[in-house]
């Protein structure tokens, strides 16, 4: 294959950076409601009979479909689980996403979801349990509970010491996942949830 400098520079002026090895995107609305006079932020519980992470709390989401910005996406998956259309929702702004080890980049999407689609909200028993609130008051003065632990690289067996010149007991870089932890009424907010919902805490809190 041959390649001249014009046709490169036209793939790089033309493409969108993103995640290096990603295999798949993801995206969640992190929902913001006023209820009894406050923000506060709704959370689902996933359904006990789904495959991954059942009875767990998180943010309405999905996998991105191709061409589908992370926007669309959430609006699309939080109508999919909720029926609160894409029109009751307004847009914040995105957070920062997560790239995450098993490969994909998880995008949020904060929004304010219309009051009055509350109440015509109907959860799809075949993805959500249930929907609970946290006001956004207890999560800006409450810590969350932090867990820490390493990740630590396995070479599979056949791996090419030799071929690329290093020793059998390489000292390899250790990876580091902190897991927050936030407790509310029997409910444990955490994972990626746990830490999408502290980066919109240190968000607000940070000086403007």
């Amino acid at each position: 294959m041959e390649l001249d400098l014009t046709t490169l520079e036209h793939i790089l002026r033309t493409r969108t950076p993103g995640l290096m090895d990603s295999k798949r995107s993801y995206a969640v609305l992190v929902p913001l409601v006023e209820r009894e006079g406050e923000l506060q932020l709704l959370y689902e519980v996933r359904a006990r009979t789904l495959r991954r992470q059942p009875g767990e709390v998180c943010f309405p989401g999905g996998r991105m479909e191709p061409g589908e910005t992370a926007e669309e996406c959430a609006l699309r998956e939080t109508f999919e689980e909720l029926a609160i259309p894409p029109e009751r929702v307004r847009l914040l702004g995105r957070l920062d996403f997560i790239a995450h080890r098993a490969s994909f980049l998880m995008q949020p999407v904060l929004g304010v979801v219309d009051s009055g689609a509350l109440e015509a909200m109907r959860p799809g028993p075949a993805e959500v349990e249930e929907v609970f609130f946290v006001p956004l008051s207890h999560l800006l003065e409450t810590e969350s509970i932090e867990y820490d632990y390493d990740l630590v690289p396995t070479p599979a067996d056949g791996f090419p010491y030799e071929l690329i010149g290093i020793p059998r007991d390489y000292k390899w870089q250790l990876g580091h996942e902190n897991v927050p932890v936030y407790l509310w009424q029997g409910r444990a907010i955490w994972g990626l949830t746990g830490r999408i919902t502290r980066n919109l805490i240190r968000i607000c809190k940070a000086p403007g």
